[in-house]
């Protein structure tokens, strides 16, 4: 049967047309299309070692683990936002050394969050309140200080990822906020148009941006501007509730693969020639009904019952409660986007492989499957649904990292290799 016969296949052809079309005239660009059936893949763990401890060490008693990442000799950086410290740990997980503290100065931290650990053992840490990155070496010494490209509009830090030649990172606009400021930088001239995939070079004193791709901005959501100083400072519009996030991924060669929409669409990108390469499953997305809504608002308001007075953030070292009022409001005036988008997470490899989770059973629930891929357009497999988490990390020799809390909200890392 002619493909282009299958209505599923038809709606996934007819969006990556769109996307084609959306984008402009490029380079010619491949598109992949991968089996429709899952394969199921088994998920093989062995574990290397866990740190983290209510009573072990000072540096393992940890606050708030934002992320962890590997270098090639297969040492973990753990970074822990709230002590504003990074702790690195050796293959064998043993305590290696600590960078970073508060303060004011070069290689001290006031507003930390995001963290590139670069293949040769180099960190890259943003600094909100330096409005900069702290660059420190293999041998966990500042090398240097680069200002942030700053542009008008909120400053506003996403997750950053490393480049694996080693002197740039990669973000990504609209993708989910770490921490920012609003308005501290002046008052954008015009609106966000796309969620570009960007690259920063760390050569020179500030940053040099270059646009990679530009992902799609879907419309809706929440509102686009704020008022600031009397003058309209815009913001990237998050998509409503099951809307499709910015998910990239950095691949071994430079690559950066990203999911921008509700389909199944996986886009590779490479610096200087834009989308060359679109993978795709002929999977599609679950319309949005009223029933759909009514169910994810009493999941969630469900939740918040449960969870009650014990959520809430964190200052000064004491968990402030939430408003448990207002979340409510929050959760009956919410925004629903009109499809659920299939893809929740994305992750990549050290070997090429991309991590592409799906959403489970349930539109609300992001623990869905996860599929392997490979950059060439290989689809390796399915993990089923609870078989395995999505990795905080990937590192090499099959290395992986998860953060796990326990019962007590204790936080520990735990390393584990990948078998198979």
């Amino acid at each position: 049967m002619d493909g282009s016969s299958n209505p599923v296949t038809a709606v996934v052809l007819a969006l990556v047309a769109a996307t084609l079309l959306a984008a402009g005239p490029a380079a010619a660009q491949e598109v992949i299309e991968l089996p429709a059936e899952d394969r199921r893949l088994e998920a093989n763990l062995e574990e290397v070692y866990r740190v983290g401890a209510m009573t072990g060490e000072d540096w393992e008693q940890f606050g708030n683990v934002r992320r962890v990442g590997f270098d090639a000799e297969g040492k973990l950086y753990v970074f822990d936002n709230q002590a504003d410290r990074i702790h690195v740990v050796g293959a064998d997980g043993e305590y290696v050394r600590t960078l970073g503290r508060s303060g004011e100065g070069p290689g001290e931290f006031r507003s930390p969050d995001g963290l590139a650990v670069m293949r040769d053992g180099r960190v890259v840490i943003a600094d909100l309140g330096h409005r900069a990155y702290h660059i420190f070496d293999a041998d966990g010494e500042l090398e240097r200080m680069v200002g942030m490209a700053l542009e008008g509009g909120d400053l506003r830090i996403t997750d950053i990822y490393p480049d694996p030649g080693g002197e740039a990172i990669f973000t990504a606009v609209g993708a989910q906020m770490l921490s920012g400021s609003m308005g501290g930088t002046g008052a954008r001239i015009a609106p966000h148009t796309s969620r570009a995939v960007e690259r920063l070079v760390l050569i020179g004193e500030v940053a040099t941006k270059d646009t990679v791709a530009e992902g799609w901005l879907p419309s809706g959501g929440d509102n686009t501007s704020i008022p600031v100083d009397g003058q309209t400072n815009y913001r990237v519009p998050r998509p409503g509730v099951f809307g499709p996030d910015i998910l990239p991924g950095v691949l071994p060669d430079g690559s950066v693969a990203f999911s921008d929409s509700s389909a199944y669409t996986i886009k590779i990108a490479r610096p200087g020639a834009g989308v060359w390469r679109i993978l795709t499953r002929p999977l599609r997305p679950i319309p949005v009904t009223n029933r759909v809504i009514e169910d994810e608002k009493e999941r969630r308001l469900e939740e918040l019952e449960e969870r009650g007075d014990r959520g809430g953030i964190v200052i000064n070292g004491v968990r402030q409660a939430p408003n448990l009022e207002r979340l409510r409001r929050r959760i009956e005036e919410l925004e629903f986007f009109d499809e659920v988008s299939i893809v929740r997470d994305l992750k990549t490899g050290w070997s090429g492989e991309i991590w592409v989770q799906r959403h489970g059973p349930e539109p609300g629930d992001d623990d869905g499957p996860i599929d392997v891929l490979t950059m060439d357009g290989e689809y390796l497999g399915t993990y089923p649904a609870g078989a395995i988490q999505m990795p905080a990390a990937f590192g090499p020799d099959g290395l992986v990292a998860f953060i796990e809390t326990d019962e007590l909200d204790v936080e520990t890392v735990v390393v584990r290799r990948l078998g198979g």
